[in-house]
């Protein structure tokens, strides 16, 4: 478990992990001098989930389209789904759309800088209001995500992975490695979270490879395996409510017209777990279902859409 109380090995960690970003960070747009804020958090939203190599073309064609809160927010829905695209967990398109609506209703379509305002907003966590503080405004705050917390965990409490959830206790141990300074506090946010993603990995960590390896508790302990593991599970997704959801929601993406109903049961198997997606989907807002009129309709006549 980390320590709340300084780290003897924390400042020097720190500057090291911050030389090798100087030379190793990748070159994404979202980092790019002319990032604007509300880019910053368009990207961290894509993140959730979802690779890199698949968020960039996606990022830079959204940005091209929908480049400010208030041309996402006047955008009509059924487009902004088909941006979307395959990049998984459509919700969170809806969420981006509808955090969009309130910064321009609420903040005069400038994207807040403050922590609490960013949490106020629709769809946007604590990790998400962290990062964007950090990313965008440079600002001083504990940003969490998965490759801060291994390497936190590696390097400082010498474990192989951090619990599967993470405590008020991480948080605050966490804090404790993170600089004073805004700028320096920042520098140590995004370097952590490259560092994570590139050299100390989840399954094949490159410890020959990372510029901290002398100081890393976890490998000066052997590398034993993780605590948690029994604990940890591959998500599954063949035969999955979340594979069948994405079947319908790539058909309507490249429908010019409603679907029949017919041709939706056409795209999975089993009925009973179709029906059960569509109805999820249509409560999730992502689709509609028009009904036919009548005492006795015909549910054939049934047709889905994407909505607005």
């Amino acid at each position: 478990m980390l320590a709340a109380d300084p780290d003897p090995l924390a400042a020097d960690v720190r500057r090291d992990v911050v030389a090798w970003f100087d030379v190793h960070a990748r070159d994404l747009p979202w980092r790019a001098h002319d990032r604007t804020p509300w880019g910053v958090l368009v990207s961290e939203v894509m993140l959730q989930q979802t690779p890199v190599v698949r968020v960039e073309p996606a990022w830079r064609a959204w940005m091209d389209r929908w480049p400010t809160p208030a041309d996402l927010a006047a955008a009509p829905t059924a487009d902004v789904l088909r941006a979307w695209d395959r990049l998984g967990y459509p919700r969170r398109a809806l969420r981006l759309q509808e955090c969009a609506r309130t910064v321009v209703e609420q903040h005069g379509g400038d994207l807040p800088d403050d922590e609490a305002a960013l949490l106020a907003l629709p769809g946007v966590g604590a990790y998400t209001a962290a990062a964007v503080r950090a990313f965008a405004f440079g600002r001083r705050s504990v940003v969490l995500d998965t490759n801060v917390r291994r390497v936190l965990a590696r390097v400082a409490a010498g474990e192989a992975l951090p619990a599967p959830a993470q405590t008020v206790a991480e948080t605050r141990a966490a804090a404790a490695w993170v600089p004073d300074d805004d700028a320096a506090a920042a520098r140590w946010a995004a370097a952590s979270m490259e560092l994570g993603a590139l050299v100390c990995t989840a399954r094949a960590p490159r410890c020959d490879a990372c510029p901290v390896a002398d100081r890393c508790r976890w490998l000066a302990a052997g590398r034993p395996v993780d605590a948690h593991a029994h604990r940890r599970r591959t998500q599954a997704w063949t035969g999955t409510d979340r594979q069948a959801r994405g079947r319908v929601m790539a058909l309507l993406r490249e429908a010019i017209a409603p679907v029949p109903h017919d041709a939706v049961a056409a795209v999975w198997p089993d009925a009973a777990q179709l029906a059960r997606c569509l109805d999820a989907l249509v409560a999730d807002g992502l689709v509609v279902r028009d009904e036919p009129s009548g005492d006795d309709p015909d549910p054939s006549a049934t047709t889905y859409r994407l909505p607005g």
